[in-house]
């Protein structure tokens, strides 16, 4: 694309040098005219080997020697080789390759709920060259007489592929959804099936809760009552235990231990017993740890055994999902070489 000559009057010291540059300025338009024509006329055959059908203009729209300023803009677009998708050609390379990418989709017959992405893409390229169309039109309308009318009809042709790239957007925001309405159900099936399928083993590990707890409160109720029943055994043991601390305190007397001696004795023996204490509750601690820690393992090991469960049925569901598919696909062929072969028949017949 070529820049179009100014259409302001050059503010010059030398009007000598801008007067033959103004009077230069077509012969420079004409001879780009002719290399884009050029260019054009050879990009053609190629153009026309990649799309077996494009509309091109006819003779009797080609421009006269007169108009100038329309002869420029049409050289313009043409050394683009930018077609109208409006006018059912292709917008350039780019445009020729998307409509073979397209066509190979629809030619392979893609299922719903694959190829988003491509389409997607498809339409962001091409509304994206929409806009670069228009915007390349609007640039080139201000070299025209009607400049108004100009880009009325570049804003219509805008409007016009906007519009069917919006349908074509709104086609394919409905089948996605649709494709994730059907994920979810059928998601919603397996895991209602998955649901059915564990549910006696739920109402058996609920049936074995239930017992253990009621285990745990009759044990419970056992060690209260054989608590209650030991208790004149504690109190009597106490209170052999006080007459015991009171004999020695006589011996210690009669022997002439002194006072401080006693509690030196006493608080040695204190010690010693706070000692044996914190070493008891520690090795309770340790042994309450390691009854959490088992528990822990065991429950961890139960969470194992039901993921790999659980993964097997799954695994087990698509291998039966996929030799489904697979059956129907060969069962779909098989119909399709019959039609093919009763239909070389009928031709055979025919002829």
């Amino acid at each position: 694309m070529f820049r179009c000559p100014s259409t302001t009057l050059p503010i010059s010291r030398f009007p000598l040098a801008s007067l033959c540059a103004s009077l230069a300025a077509p012969l420079f338009t004409c001879a780009a005219l002719g290399v884009a024509a050029v260019s054009f006329a050879v990009s053609a055959p190629a153009l026309a080997q990649d799309q077996p059908v494009v509309s091109a203009p006819s003779a009797a729209t080609v421009p006269s020697a007169g108009s100038a300023g329309s002869a420029a803009i049409d050289g313009s677009m043409a050394s683009g080789t930018t077609l109208r998708t409006d006018d059912g050609q292709l917008n350039g390379p780019s445009g020729a390759s998307d409509a073979k990418a397209r066509g190979a989709e629809g030619a392979t017959g893609e299922a719903p709920g694959n190829g988003f992405d491509a389409r997607q893409a498809d339409l962001n390229h091409r509304t994206e060259e929409n806009n670069y169309n228009y915007a390349v039109d609007e640039h080139n309308c201000y070299s025209k007489f009607l400049v108004n009318y100009c880009l009325n009809k570049a804003r219509d042709r805008m409007r016009t592929v906007q519009a069917g790239i919006r349908k074509e957007q709104l086609a394919l925001d409905e089948e996605q959804r649709t494709a994730r309405a059907q994920q979810r159900d059928q998601q919603a099936a397996l895991q209602r099936a998955q649901d059915e399928a564990n549910a006696p083993q739920r109402a058996a590990q609920d049936a074995s809760n239930q017992q253990q707890y009621e285990d745990k409160q009759r044990q419970h109720q056992l060690d209260q009552a054989q608590r209650a029943a030991e208790a004149p055994q504690r109190a009597a043991n106490e209170q052999s235990y006080q007459q015991k601390v009171q004999q020695h305190a006589l011996d210690q007397a009669q022997r002439g231990v002194s006072p401080s001696q006693a509690a030196a004795n006493q608080q040695a023996y204190d010690q010693k017993q706070a000692n044996f204490q914190t070493q008891l509750e520690q090795a309770r601690e340790q042994g309450a740890q390691k009854a959490q820690e088992r528990v822990e393992k065991q429950q961890s090991f139960q969470r194992k055994q039901e993921t790999a469960a659980q993964h097997q049925q799954d695994v087990a569901a698509r291998q039966k999902q996929a030799a489904d598919k697979a059956q129907q696909k060969q069962q779909e062929q098989l119909q399709q070489q019959q039609q093919l072969e009763q239909q070389q028949k009928q031709q055979q017949q025919q002829q």
